[in-house]
This record gives C-alpha cells, sequence and structure tokens, in this order.
C-alpha cells in the first residue's frame, strides 16, 4: 500500500488529509500527516480570540476527532530527504525515529517574520498561533485590573496603552477588535475612562490593508480614529527596548502590550529538505502542484499553502504567485488531495485557479468591511457577513456549532471578561503554600539516651516514637536478671 506522508496540519494539510480520506478507496493509500500541535488552527479567528468574542479551545480543529482514517503523529519533521523517500520525525519526548514514505506533502506553513528591531524578541507578542491570541486577551484584562488601582501617571498610561505593528488584514483586525474590547470593558472600571486607553497601531507604507481599495482603507483609518485608535502610517518602529516605544517620526511612548503582526515566511524547517527554494525561501511548485526543480518535476513530491510559492494563474497574485492566507490554503488543500487520487490511479492531474472572493474583515462589535471588485460594504451589514463568512468556511459541523453558539451566548450575556493569565505558571498558588523540609543545618540535634549496657559516652539507638523507646527499655529490664 503507497504511503503518503503530510508534513504539518495547517490548514492545508488538514484538508489535504480530510479529502484524501473522503476520496480514496478503501486500502489504496495509508496517510500519515505529522504536526508538533495536536490540532489546527483556524486563524481569521485569532483577533476574535483575543477580543474575547471566541473561546479559545472552539477555534482550533483537532486532528485525531476529525481524521478517522489519517495516522496523526504529534512530533516535528526536522529533516526530509527526497532522493531516499525517508523522513526524520522528532518528537518533544522521546528519540527521533525515521519514516519511509511513498509520496510527501509539503504543507510546514508559515512562521511570524521580524526584524531585528532592538526589544521586539524581548516585548512583542505575535498572533499566529492560539496561544497568542488567548494570552493577548488575558494580557489586557489583567492590566485593566491592575490599571484600576493605581492613580492617573505614567504606569496606569504604559498598562492601558496598546501597540500593534503591522497594518495589514491580521494587524487591522487585532487592532480594532481589541479598541472594541477595551471600550467594552470600560463598564466594568468605573474609576477609568476611554481618554485612559492608548491605542497605536505603526505601520511602515503609507496605507493600511492593501487587499481592499483606498477608499475603503480610508474608512477604516476615519472609523478607527472616531474610536480614539491612532494610526501611525509612513512610520517605522525604532525600538521597543523595556517597553518603551521610540517611532522613526520621533514619537515615545511606553507600552505594556505590544502586538506583532508586520509579515509571515515560510517555516524555516523547509530548509532541512533536499527541495529546491526561491528567493524568499517557499518550495518552488508548478500550479497543479507538483513541485518542480526548474522546469523538472521532482516525482511524488507535492507541496501547497505558505510554504509553496504557487503560481496564481489568474494573474491577480502579487509577483504572479498566490498571496499566503486561507483563502488559498484552503482550496488548496482540496485541489492537492484530488491531485494526489488521480495520481494514484494513473490519471491527469489538474492546475490550481482561484478567484480572489473578495476580502472581509471584523474590526470589532457590529463594525465590518468587505470588499469584492468595486463592491465595498461597510459598518453592521459587512461584520455581518464577516462572520456568516467565516462561521460556514470553520471546519466541521461540530466546530461551526461550537463557535455559532458562542457568539449567540454573547450576544445575551456579554463577553467573558474573566483573566487566566496565571495560567502561564499554573503552580503558583500550589508553590506559595506549599511545605518544604527545612535546611539540614537549621534542623535541630536530637540527643537520645545512652542504651542500658553502653558504655558512658558512647550513642545509644535514637527512636522517632517515645514509645517504641519504653518498649526497648521494658525488654531489657526482663532479659537482664536471667543473664546474671
Amino acid at each position: 500500500m503507497p504511503k503518503i506522508l503530510i508534513v504539518g496540519g495547517g490548514y492545508a494539510g488538514f484538508y489535504t488529509a480530510w479529502k484524501l480520506e473522503k476520496w480514496l478507496r478503501k486500502g489504496e493509500a495509508e496517510v500519515t500527516i505529522v504536526d508538533p500541535l495536536p490540532y489546527m488552527t483556524y486563524q481569521p479567528f485569532l483577533p476574535e480570540v483575543a477580543a474575547g468574542s471566541i473561546e479559545p479551545r472552539h477555534a482550533v480543529v483537532a486532528l485525531r476527532r476529525h481524521l478517522k482514517k489519517t495516522n496523526v503523529v504529534t512530533a516535528k519533521v526536522t529533516n526530509v530527504d527526497h532522493a531516499t523517500k525517508t523522513a526524520t520525525i522528532t518528537p518533544e519526548v522521546g528519540d527521533a525515529w525515521t519514516m519511509e514514505y511513498d509520496q510527501v506533502v509539503m504543507t510546514a506553513g508559515a512562521v511570524s517574520r521580524t526584524f531585528p528591531i532592538p526589544g521586539v524578541a524581548d516585548e512583542a507578542i505575535g498572533l499566529k498561533t492560539i496561544e497568542e491570541a488567548a494570552a493577548i486577551r488575558d494580557k489586557l484584562l489583567t492590566n485593566f485590573a491592575k490599571a484600576s488601582n493605581l492613580p492617573a501617571g505614567p504606569e496606569r498610561d504604559r498598562l492601558l496603552t496598546v501597540v500593534v505593528v503591522g497594518g495589514g488584514f491580521a494587524g487591522i483586525e487585532v487592532f480594532a477588535e481589541l479598541r472594541s474590547f477595551a471600550s467594552d470593558l470600560l463598564k466594568n472600571y468605573p474609576g477609568l475612562t476611554v481618554d485612559d486607553t492608548h491605542f497605536h497601531l505603526i505601520e511602515a507604507m503609507g496605507r493600511i490593508m492593501p487587499e481592499v481599495s483606498l477608499e475603503t482603507s480610508h474608512w477604516v483609518l476615519k472609523n478607527l480614529a472616531e474610536r480614539q485608535a491612532i494610526v501611525h502610517l509612513d512610520t517605522q518602529l525604532q525600538s521597543a527596548v523595556g517597553g518603551k516605544i521610540e517611532l522613526s517620526t520621533g514619537d515615545s511612548f511606553e507600552s505594556d502590550l505590544i502586538v506583532w503582526t508586520a509579515g509571515v515566511m515560510a517555516n524555516p524547517m523547509v530548509r532541512n529538505t533536499d527541495f529546491p527554494l526561491e528567493q524568499r525561501g517557499r518550495i518552488t511548485v508548478k500550479p497543479d502542484l507538483r513541485i518542480v526543480d526548474g522546469e523538472t518535476v521532482v516525482p511524488d513530491a507535492w507541496a501547497c499553502g505558505d510554504v509553496a510559492a504557487t503560481p496564481d494563474l489568474t494573474g491577480k497574485g502579487v509577483g504572479g504567485f498566490c498571496v499566503p492566507n486561507a483563502q488559498h490554503a484552503v482550496r488548496m488543500g482540496k485541489q492537492l488531495a484530488k491531485n494526489i487520487v488521480a495520481s494514484l490511479r494513473g490519471e491527469a492531474v489538474t492546475d490550481y485557479r482561484h478567484e480572489n472572493l473578495g476580502a472581509v474583515a471584523g474590526l470589532g462589535l457590529n463594525v465590518g468591511v468587505f470588499q469584492s471588485g468595486k463592491i465595498a460594504v461597510k459598518g453592521f451589514p459587512a461584520w455581518i457577513a464577516h462572520r456568516g463568512y467565516h462561521g460556514l468556511a470553520m471546519p466541521s459541523f461540530e466546530r461551526k456549532f461550537r463557535v455559532v453558539g458562542g457568539w449567540w451566548n454573547n450576544l445575551w450575556l456579554g463577553r467573558d471578561i474573566v483573566s487566566l493569565d496565571n495560567r502561564e505558571r499554573p503552580r503558583a498558588a500550589f508553590e506559595e503554600f506549599a511545605s518544604r523540609p527545612k535546611p539540614a543545618a537549621e534542623a535541630a540535634p536530637v540527643e537520645a539516651a545512652p542504651e542500658v549496657g553502653t558504655p558512658a559516652g558512647e550513642p545509644g539507638p535514637v527512636y522517632a516514637n517515645p514509645a517504641d523507646e519504653k518498649g526497648a527499655a521494658a525488654e531489657t529490664e526482663t532479659v537482664a536478671p536471667a543473664a546474671k
């Protein structure tokens, strides 16, 4: 039976495995998916997770629950040698091992791309994982609780200042969602006002959201300004050391929450393979998603999603390639599954081609934007379109039900404002009150009476229980006369 190895369980990898389960005949192939995480993250929901509108676990899809016929391995693929068709699998615990395969699918996804700006690596947090989104939410809630106990001043300003770096879709969405969340929180903190909160977005280019028209981006800027959220265009972050933000414009302020969304790059693990890479570190593929070295197709090797430089046959892609977003990754996964099945059956494979359906973004409760061609929708209707589209796009009925059910509950009950910031150190409360043995130097010495018949000056036995000592003494008195 042919063995198919899928490297990465994100959008593209999950959908490839999901559809292979549907289209492969019984016994036609054995599929294994390897990812260090046991779930797929639906990344368009990360801004809403950060703003408390979606529970973190509802925005992920458990691989083992939804891939019933696929071998799920929770580990890293640290090397792929396609010349010998082997991959090195490295688990978090235990020894690495070598896995053989017949066909390989590279869908390792992307990671946050940062620049060597002082302080960013130490102070900022990304927005690529569910853990990051949940931590952002908890941080904002914890900072509000701390600030409510402080008088007006620099320390309170620092706690209530949020900085987002990057004005693309992800940056604008999380910026607007957090602004909406913070405004909603103020009703629970009578000592704080909207003027006490400070929101700054830093964008190096002269505009935001290049996926929408310039007119629509201007409407977004105006909407954010009305909500006291400041966007710094044509501005670069020069330093974030110790939380002190220094901008290229000369502005400077302090922040306790810095979110980095300024770009992504292909997963660096692809450098540990023998597949050809283009200048941005992505695997080169043909439109049919087969890996290609120049003009030569690499047999039995496929790639798609953020880790692949996939030609955009519509001619609308940046640099001629499909942009790295969920809309493409999901559809590429489905097309790739079809092509793998076709290749196994000796049939022709099909090129991937997808006309962009448009762009939709949520900007906080009841506010959104939608752009499709020259059609632009703003405000509440666009927000409904945003939730409707992503609610339907969430994989599996079980996940849809959880997400939509959460939205419904929040409509009547409001967003939950409990911070679980201490889950970063879940043993803190236990450690604080746990009893510990005293150091040996502090322990009081134990003196014991000499044993009967023991010469003076020589130590006798030491009894932890006084009853044992009395019992031993009685036994000695009984035996001694007979001995005489």
